[in-house]
């Protein structure tokens, strides 16, 4: 449906359709939260920088760069990298070329943290989401879930020209 067809309500089918969106966008982190904290002790959001510093090749990534790959804003990570470097697991490392830039590195018990939570999580992922959707079905997941990280960005990018402020993430967490 075009989005300037109806504006004023939503069919009956779109409104099923957007209560189980709805539904898996809250408890999906929460069943994950739960998994990573009994197998890593750490909470989605935690492992998810995690995971993220770990694709680097160097275990580290700057904070700018981080907080865009996680769709978290620099002050939701930078919390969340403060509750990791308390547990031992990410440490802060300045940038050498650029005062103003810091790096969030995994230490080795947080590579082995991230290691200890990584089989239950693909696990998890595969039991509720891959499980349950064939090769065509996730093809045409991806190429929705494309789209409407596209229009997120867009909104967000005229969100932050309405308000004057920059905006330093994409996609929804």
């Amino acid at each position: 449906m075009n989005s300037m067809e109806n504006t004023d309500s939503l069919s009956d089918f779109e409104a099923d359709t957007w209560a189980r969106m709805w539904a898996c966008h809250m408890q999906l982190p929460c069943v994950l939260d739960a998994q990573l904290k009994r197998d890593s002790g750490v909470s989605y959001f935690e492992f998810q920088v995690m995971l993220k510093i770990g694709e680097s090749p160097t275990a580290s990534r700057r904070m700018t760069d981080l907080s865009e790959a996680t769709a978290m804003s620099l002050s939701h990570l930078s919390r969340v990298v403060t509750r990791l470097e308390k547990k031992g697991f990410v440490a802060r490392i300045p940038d050498p070329n650029d005062g103003r830039s810091t790096f969030a590195a995994l230490t080795p018990s947080g590579q082995r943290a991230l290691a200890s939570g990584m089989s239950g999580y693909l696990t998890e992922l595969r039991r509720i989401f891959f499980d349950n959707v064939d090769e065509s079905e996730l093809e045409t997941v991806a190429s929705v879930l494309a789209r409407m990280n596209s229009a997120l960005s867009g909104a967000e990018a005229s969100g932050s020209a309405a308000q004057g402020s920059a905006v330093s993430t994409s996609g929804a967490a």
